[in-house]
C-alpha cells in the first residue's frame, strides 16, 4: 500500500489525506468509527472494560491530554501504547524535515523554505503509525535539551549560518514527536523546571532555547503515567502542569480472579518447545493467582508499593521450569507442576513484594510461605467445599506418614498415594479420570494433602513429610482454674 502513495508535493494535492486533520481528531475519528463497528478497542487489555477502557474512550473522545495513575504492574505503559492503533496507517510529511511537517501546514523553518523553493516538487514521505509514537521515562537527569532541544553550534558552522537562527536548533524528543503520541512515563521524577517547559509548550505553543524564543504550536497528544505514591516519595506533578492534563484516569489490579488468571497465561512464558509434554493444571494456575491477590490484602506488605502482576507471571514460568527439570531428572515424558513447585518458586516471589515492619521482622522466606499456604487453602476450599475427607485424614490420625521427595518418580508417587484410603478417589473433583499419566494423578493428590495441611487437618515438615496434626492437649477445667488463680496472686 505504502508503495503507491504519492512521492511529490503536486501529486499528493489531488489526494485525499492532504489536508491537515490534528493528531487528536484523527484520533477520536478512527475511534469513533471501531465503536460504531464494534471493534474490541484494546486486545489484550483484560479486567478493564467496565472501569479504565471507558474513561480512556472518554478522553480521547473529549480531545484531552490525560494521565494514568496506578500502581507498578497495572499495564499503564502498555494501555498507553495500544493508542497507536487508533492512527491513520500512513500520513504524508516533508521528506527530510526533522519535526515530521505536514505538507498543507510546515511548522518548522526548514519545512517552510523548502515548500517555497520547489513548490509541487518538494518530496513527499510517509509515517506510519508505529513511526508516531515516541516514549520516554522520566528521570531527574532530563534536561530541557532532551525535551524540547537546544542550538547546535556545529549544524550553525557547517551551513554558515547565525547561532540565533531558527534552523540551526537541535530539536527533541517533544518536537520530533509532532503529528504522533508522546507518553511519558513516571512523570512526576521528571524535574520541576521540565515539567513547565512542558505545559508552557502544551498551551501557548511556545518555547525558549538558550534564550532564543521558538514558537511551535506542536500536533501531538501526550499521555503520562505516574505511581500515586510518587507524588510524596520521589516527586511532584506542578499544578499547572495537572491543570493542563485534560483527564487522570486511575488504574487497578485485576478484581476478580478469573481476570487475573488470564492475563498471567497471556503473559506468562508458558507455552515453550521442550523435550518433555507441559500440563499445567487449572488449580495449580489459581493457586498462583491466588497468591498475588492474597498478597494484597496481605497487612504485613506495603499497599503504597502494590503487588505487581508480573508477579504471578514470573511464578508461574517459575513454576513450570521447576517441573520441566524434574521430568527432565526422572526420565519422565510428562511435567505437571505441583504444589512443592510453587514453594520452590520462592525467588520470583520474595523480589516482588515489599515488606512493612512486621513483615521485615518474619523475613521475606517465611511470609512468602505463609502466602503460598494460605493461597493453596483458599483453593482447596472453593474445590472440596462440603466433600468429606475424613477418611485420608484418619490414615494420618492412625500412624500413617508420607514423605514425597521431589526425585521421586511419578509412578512411585501414585503407588504410595494409592495406599492412603479414598484419597486417590477424591482426584476426579478436579477433573481427572483413571486413564490420566501418573504425574497428573500425583500432583492432584498431593494438591489434596496440601489443602488439608493449609486447613491444619494434618501436618507436614521438611524432615517428616505429611504426618498426622499434633493437637495441643487442653489442660483439665480444675487445672486451669487454679493456674488463674495462681497468676492472679
Amino acid at each position: 500500500m505504502k508503495a503507491a502513495l504519492p512521492t511529490t508535493l503536486g501529486a499528493l494535492r489531488a489526494h485525499k489525506t492532504f489536508a491537515p486533520l490534528s493528531v487528536k481528531d484523527e484520533l477520536r475519528g478512527n475511534l469513533i468509527r471501531k465503536l460504531q463497528a464494534r471493534e474490541p478497542l484494546f486486545p489484550g487489555i483484560v479486567g478493564f472494560e467496565d472501569t479504565v477502557v471507558p474513561q480512556v474512550v472518554n478522553a480521547v473522545l473529549s480531545k484531552h491530554n490525560f494521565i494514568l495513575l496506578g500502581l507498578r504492574g497495572q499495564a499503564k505503559t502498555r494501555l498507553i501504547r495500544m493508542l497507536v492503533s487508533l492512527l491513520n496507517e500512513y500520513v504524508p510529511y516533508i521528506a527530510g524535515t526533522e519535526i515530521r511537517d505536514h505538507p498543507a501546514a510546515p511548522l518548522s523553518k526548514a519545512g517552510r523554505d523548502m515548500l517555497a523553493k520547489m513548490g509541487d516538487d518538494t518530496p513527499i514521505a510517509w509515517l506510519s503509525r508505529e513511526e508516531r509514537y515516541v516514549e520516554k521515562l522520566a528521570t531527574p537527569d532530563v534536561t530541557i535539551a532532551d525535551m524540547i532541544g537546544d542550538i547546535d553550534p556545529i549544524k550553525a558552522a557547517r551551513a554558515g549560518q547565525n547561532i540565533s537562527d531558527e534552523l540551526t536548533i537541535h530539536y527533541g524528543l517533544l518536537p520530533r514527536a509532532n503529528r504522533g503520541i508522546f507518553g511519558i512515563n513516571e512523570l512526576p521524577d521528571l524535574a520541576g523546571k521540565i515539567q513547565v517547559g512542558l505545559f508552557n509548550i502544551m498551551q501557548e505553543g511556545d518555547v525558549q532555547i538558550k534564550g532564543y524564543p521558538v514558537r511551535l504550536p506542536l500536533d501531538v497528544m501526550l499521555v503520562f503515567t505516574a505511581n500515586p505514591e510518587d507524588y510524596t516519595a520521589r516527586g511532584k506533578i506542578i499544578t499547572p502542569l495537572k491543570d493542563r492534563i485534560g483527564s487522570e484516569i486511575r488504574t487497578h489490579y485485576p478484581t476478580d480472579i478469573r481476570h487475573g488468571m488470564k492475563i498471567t497465561e497471556q503473559e506468562a512464558w508458558s507455552k515453550r518447545e521442550a523435550p518433555v509434554e507441559l500440563r499445567v493444571p487449572l488449580y495449580i494456575r489459581e493457586v498462583i493467582e491466588q497468591l498475588a491477590f492474597s498478597a494484597r490484602d496481605d497487612k504485613r506488605i506495603d499497599k503504597r508499593s502494590g503487588v505487581s502482576q508480573r508477579l504471578p507471571i514470573s511464578v508461574l514460568e517459575n513454576v513450570i521450569s521447576n517441573a520441566e527439570r524434574r521430568a527432565l531428572v526422572t526420565s519422565e515424558k510428562v511435567a505437571v507442576p505441583r504444589v512443592l513447585d510453587v514453594y520452590a518458586a520462592l525467588p520470583s516471589i520474595t523480589g516482588k513484594i515489599e515488606l512493612e515492619y512486621e513483615g521485615e521482622l518474619k523475613g521475606g522466606d517465611a511470609v512468602a510461605r505463609e502466602l503460598i499456604r494460605l493461597a493453596v487453602g483458599k483453593v482447596f476450599t472453593r474445590t472440596f467445599d462440603g466433600q468429606n475427607l475424613t477418611s485420608v485424614v484418619q490414615w494420618f490420625d492412625l500412624g500413617g506418614n508420607l514423605k514425597l521427595d521431589e526425585a521421586t518418580s511419578s509412578a512411585e508417587m501414585v503407588k504410595e498415594l494409592g495406599g492412603i484410603q479414598g484419597l486417590l478417589e477424591k482426584t476426579k473433583l478436579l477433573g481427572l479420570s483413571v486413564s490420566e499419566p501418573d504425574a497428573v494423578r500425583a500432583a492432584a493428590a498431593e494438591f489434596i494433602l496440601e489443602g488439608l495441611y493449609a486447613h491444619r487437618r494434618i501436618s507436614r515438615s521438611e524432615e517428616s513429610g505429611f504426618t498426622a496434626e499434633q493437637k495441643r492437649r487442653e489442660p483439665p477445667a480444675e487445672e486451669t482454674k487454679r493456674a488463674v488463680r495462681r497468676d492472679y496472686q
